[in-house]
């Protein structure tokens, strides 16, 4: 079969078509950008317990893009491990939900931003739903 130049255009034209469509649909399907001001969540799906966390530095005012890790350690013998980790809006806030009610040491949460670093620390048979402020201090990580 030859090719004539007429088919080489209408199939380049194809192909572009093709192209064009792909990237228009790929670009009405893509999420929105994140919100800075919706609190940010991480789910464990661990139990019923949470964490709110406010971020601040040493001033009082919110930190934004502050880091929250978190590792859990649940199951018999505790051979079960979870790593977390959730950042903070432009009010230094976010949110651990679905954490164990019960775990053999409680949970260490440990906060950072830049060279800012912070720590809480969460026995949640004691308080399921925990609420926490923390002030990040100067310091190396």
């Amino acid at each position: 079969m030859r090719t004539t130049p007429l088919r080489t255009l209408s199939l380049s034209i194809l192909f572009v078509l093709t192209l064009l469509s792909e990237a228009a649909l790929h670009s009405q399907t893509a999420p929105p950008p994140p919100d800075s001001k919706t609190v940010a969540e991480v789910d464990a799906g661990l139990g019923p317990c949470s964490a709110d966390f406010t971020i601040t530095d040493s001033n009082g005012a919110p930190i934004y893009a502050a880091t929250i890790r978190v590792h859990i350690a649940y199951g018999f013998l505790n051979s079960h491990k979870l790593d977390m980790q959730v950042g903070t809006n432009s009010a230094g806030k976010a949110r651990f939900i679905g954490l164990p009610s019960v775990t053999k040491r409680g949970l260490f949460f440990q906060a950072s931003e830049g060279n800012r670093s912070g720590s809480a620390f969460d026995d949640p048979s004691k308080t399921c739903k925990a609420v926490f402020t923390t002030a990040l201090q100067q310091g190396s990580q």
